[in-house]
């Protein structure tokens, strides 16, 4: 059975091309979502299996989000993967202390990484 996944992102463009390159990959993209408000809807609307969270969200938070996914997620057993296209050293302390599961680069976002992250979960 494949992953379902969420994707929140505030760059439409970037969520069109995730959800192309990870369906085409196996995964099945439930949603997408490019607020935090709006991912919140989704996760409990759609229960996903992981949800990949953008880290910069415009004006808003994706470590808080993560957050609150983490614990709202807790009961539903997804899994929450930080993503960003800035390197993991850039937030190496914030992504330390966030709750999430995992951290990926945009650039190296694929099915196998994902399934890599949430298995070690």
């Amino acid at each position: 059975m494949p992953l379902r996944c969420l994707i929140v992102d505030d760059n439409r463009s970037f969520l069109e091309a995730a959800r192309v390159l990870l369906e085409r990959e196996g995964l099945t993209v439930v949603g997408v979502a490019s607020t935090s408000a709006e991912a919140l809807r989704q996760v409990e609307l759609l229960r996903p299996d992981v949800v990949l969270v953008d880290i910069s969200l415009g004006e808003q938070s994706g470590l808080d989000l993560a957050r609150r996914l983490f614990g709202d997620c807790q009961r539903g057993e997804a899994t929450v993967i930080l993503i960003s296209t800035r390197a993991e050293e850039e937030y190496a302390e914030l992504i330390a202390a966030c709750p999430a599961t995992g951290f990926l680069p945009k650039a190296e976002l694929s099915a196998a990484a994902i399934r890599r992250i949430a298995d070690g979960h």
